[in-house]
Formats: C-alpha cells, structure tokens, sequence
C-alpha cells in the first residue's frame, strides 16, 4: 500500500523581532549597505516608505530579516570595484513574491522559495508589493562548493514544493521566525545547520545537472574528497589528483579556473572546520592544538598563525569570545 503525497502548506509568516524598527527610506537605503554589501536601492515613492531589517551574525553566517514595500536593490560594477570580499546570499521568500536578477537569468520568487546569488557579480531584487524575506550571507567557499560551480546557481528558483526544499524550507523559515535563538546556546549548531542544508540543497541539483557540465561536476566530485580527507596529513596534490584520475597538472587548472590553488583551497576547508570546533560547546575540553591536529595541521604555530591571518584573531581568542557570549 502506497503512502499518500504529503500535502505542501504554506511556510510560517516570519516577522523581524521587535528590535527592528520601522526605517524611512534614507534610514532603510543606508541600513541595507550596512547589513550586507554596498547596494544601491530605489522606490517609486519615498514618502511613507517604511522598511525595517533584524539581523544576527553567527559562525560566519549573517542572518537578516528585511521586511518592506516597493523598492529595488541593485549591486552595480562600480559598487562591486569597491573590493568587498566577495559572499554568496542566500534568500528564502517569506512573504510577497520578489524577482532576482543576475548572470543572465530571472528567478520570480513566492513564499517558500530560494534563490541563490553572489555579492562578486551585479544583479538586481524587485519587491512590486509589501514583501519579508530571510537573507543568509556567508563567504564564498563556506558551502565547500566551487564558487564557478555554484554560480550556474545563481538566479534559479528553488520551489517550495520540490522534494528537498520540502524538508529544508520549513527548517529556514522556522529559523527566521525565532531569528533570536542564533544569539543562545545552541546558535553555533543552528547557523552551521543552516549553511550544511544549503549544501545539500546545491550539491543534489548540481549534481541532478552534471551531465551539462563534466567538468564542474568533476571539480565539485575533488572538493567533496577532499573534504572527505581533510584529516589526512597526507593529502596533497599528488594523492588528491591520484585518487580522483586526473594529472597533478590538470589538478592544479581545474582549480585555477576558480580562483585558487588547491593548497589554498585545502588550508581553507581545513581553516574553516577548525573554527566551527572551537566554537562548538561540545569541544570547549578540547586543547586548540588538538582540534588543530583532527584536520590535519600537526603543527600548532603554523596553524595558529594561518588561523589569525585568516579570521583575524588567535584561535583561543575567537574560541573565548564564542563560547563566553553563549
């Protein structure tokens, strides 16, 4: 006997907690580039304009209610040639619809909805009615996708009523509607929660969509081996390249073409992993060089020293922070 269809409902309607104030539209235009990236934002009307935005930032994850009326945000060339570090943002349609623009494609957004987009290339929303939406910002090699494969991505609705966004949607929505609980606890574990289910999301339709790409598909296939190996103090480019049958040469082009080198990519991964333990409640026992050593690096001044250069504090420093916070 076959089970019937689970019925698709609609998310829950999410508010900004009740520290977002209501902004006029100088306020709203300002607070935006504030809580993102530099944007430019236009309304048809910027008397009684009101907008409000909440947000929380967490394990490198900035999480960000906007609610608001008409308007435009727009990242143009000339705001992008500021050298902002470049993100990718995430946006889950709360309530409303919106129409995101970027890299030649459209995406018309309705409740439940996600789109994907990056802050490196210009692209435009547009909210034709009062709208809320979730934003997560997070940096471009959080997800451990290659940014180049992730930007087929870009600007392509996922429905709400598709099998996986079924399961991650209510997961997100719920989120935004108890923004706060990022501040608590448990506020590592959500934020990396978070950023892990929109992996899943993007790797399985990538992946769904690999025979239009082999190459992307084979270069996210040695992202995910080596995050797999991470641990290894072996792993190198010549085991790396070995264990996926390519040449160390062509190796080393797959990654060019996103922008980096495979060590990099490897130090960063580890990096990036390494700062989640020292955050986690469930390590705080845990000695830095020992949570150092589980992703590979044996050697705790180096370790320490690419830590800071890459978050901008000693582990211990960001581990005290964290944990004293929570």
């Amino acid at each position: 006997m076959s089970l019937p269809k689970p019925q698709v409902s609609a998310p829950p309607t999410a508010q900004a907690p009740d520290s977002a104030r209501p902004l006029n539209f100088a306020e709203f235009s300002h607070a935006v580039s504030q809580s993102f990236v530099p944007l430019r934002v236009t309304a048809p009307a910027h008397r009684g304009f009101r907008g409000a935005i909440a947000a929380v930032e967490r394990d490198g994850v900035h999480a960000s209610i906007v609610e608001a009326g008409k308007h435009a945000v727009e990242r143009t060339p000339e705001l992008i040639a500021r050298g902002d570090a470049p993100y990718f943002k995430l946006s889950v349609q709360l309530s409303g619809t919106g129409m995101l623009v970027q890299d030649g494609r459209e995406a018309l957004l309705s409740p439940g909805d996600i789109a994907i987009y990056s802050t490196e290339r210009p692209y435009v929303l547009e909210f034709n009615r009062e709208f809320s939406t979730l934003v997560l910002m997070f940096d471009h090699d959080a997800l451990g996708i290659a940014p180049d494969t992730l930007s087929q991505m870009t600007a392509v609705c996922m429905r709400h009523d598709s099998a996986l966004t079924r399961v991650i949607t209510p997961f997100l929505t719920g989120l935004a509607a108890n923004l706060d609980v990022l501040n608590g606890p448990a506020g590592t574990r959500l934020a990396r929660a978070a950023v892990d289910l929109t992996t899943t999301l993007y790797a399985a339709e990538l992946g769904s969509t690999a025979s239009a790409s082999p190459k992307a598909a084979l270069t996210s296939s040695i992202m995910r081996y080596i995050d797999e190996n991470l641990a290894s103090t072996t792993l190198d480019p010549q085991s790396i390249a070995a264990a996926n049958h390519v040449s160390v040469r062509y190796l080393h082009a797959l990654f060019s073409e996103q922008g980096t080198t495979v060590s990099t990519w490897v130090r960063q991964r580890r990096l990036e992993n390494c700062r989640r333990d020292l955050t986690a409640p469930e390590f705080a026992d845990l000695p830095v060089a020992a949570i150092a050593a589980r992703w590979g690096f044996i050697d705790a001044a180096h370790f320490s020293r690419a830590f800071k250069a890459s978050f901008g504090c000693p582990p211990s420093e960001l581990r005290r922070q964290v944990l004293d916070a929570a």
